[in-house]
């Protein structure tokens, strides 16, 4: 049963990329329906590209179905073994809505036991939405003394203006994260900040952690929120304002966006590896160049072996998936702490 779902669940990550770059098309264009194998081949040309959100399917695709990582308290849990350890935690998780325009964004909180002040943290999500998976990363993060604030920003763009709960598909989800305005994005992430800051255990400091897409949210959020005292990268890009290569061409060297002069928190990047990871990888060294160049504080990490996506397929790549989650979160812990705590 496990194995069926995984399988629909990564087909349909798959279909809904090519949705999404098929709707970048003229209007006047009505292409026909792709065969599974026809998905696969448009699939691997747009990664080819240099499209992420499509090299990230092929990432999940090719990984297929998975031995689920051991069950270890000190670290997040996996895809395959989030829910029952959410089940289990003795954090109790809510959601709330947090009203963004005049407009309830739902969102799943998160605090620390005991009654001390503690750092809020702003856990973005990948293209899958408010996942389960994004839900334990955020329970983690308050079992190591952190206020995790896991907005939905697919709120508002559901069906019938819901959340990602609203969507009965991970086409359906995944289209909606794609098609969200970078303004939009902004103001809710902003939005969810204002709103542990104003939780009576805060302790004034704030931080952000995504993943893959969640990743690139994260770094855009240290450009756009100067109040931020540290951010934490996930196997995602920093903003660039050039524009994406021509379809079938190799992308350019990374051009990274003179806004990032904006930047006030201290970044940490984790990476898998070149030759697993080369379209995020590529942009890690014209990044940190230009982070130097600007003094500003950012500390990349790659995983060697490592796949894009590894704290979540924690058992992948023969166990160097692992090995750079055991690195990676210590590590991710350490900086909050050292820039928030």
């Amino acid at each position: 049963m496990i194995r069926a779902i995984k399988i629909a669940l990564m087909a349909a990550v798959m279909a809904a990329v090519v949705v999404f770059l098929y709707g970048r098309r003229s209007r006047a264009e009505s292409p026909q329906p792709m065969t599974a194998a026809e998905h696969m081949e448009h699939l691997k040309m747009m990664a080819a590209g240099g499209d992420i959100h499509a090299g990230h399917a092929l990432d999940e695709f090719a990984r297929g179905v998975a031995q689920g990582a051991p069950n270890n308290l000190k670290l997040p849990a996996d895809d395959m073994g989030v829910v029952a350890r959410l089940a289990s935690s003795p954090r109790k998780g809510e959601y709330i809505n947090v009203m963004v325009d005049g407009k309830p964004m739902r969102t799943w909180v998160v605090r620390p036991a005991g009654n001390g002040k503690a750092p809020v943290v702003v856990v973005i999500m990948e293209i899958f939405g408010l996942s389960d998976w994004i839900r334990g990363v955020a329970d983690q993060l308050a079992a190591e003394g952190f206020i995790a604030v896991a907005p939905d920003i697919v709120s508002g763009h559901g069906k019938d203006g819901g959340d990602t709960a609203s969507l009965s598909t991970q086409q359906e989800i995944t289209q909606a994260v794609l098609a969200l305005p970078a303004a939009e994005i902004t103001s809710k992430l902003k939005a969810a900040r204002e709103f542990g800051l104003k939780d009576s255990r805060s302790n004034g400091k704030s931080a952000s952690v995504g993943f893959c897409f969640g990743g690139a949210q994260s770094f855009a959020f240290a450009v756009a929120e100067p109040g931020l005292n540290a951010a934490v990268v996930y196997y995602g890009q920093a903003p660039t304002d050039a524009p994406p290569a021509a379809r079938g061409t190799p992308p350019g060297p990374y051009l990274v966006s003179e806004r990032v002069a904006n930047v006030k928190a201290p970044i940490i990047g984790f990476y898998g590896g070149l030759a697993q990871d080369a379209r995020i990888g590529n942009t890690v060294a014209p990044t940190e160049a230009k982070m130097k160049e600007l003094g500003k504080t950012y500390e990349p990490h790659i995983f060697d072996g490592a796949a894009h996506g590894f704290l979540r397929a924690q058992t992948g790549n023969a166990g160097a998936n692992m090995k750079a989650t055991e690195q990676a979160w210590p590590m991710t812990v350490a900086w909050l702490k050292k820039y928030a705590g």
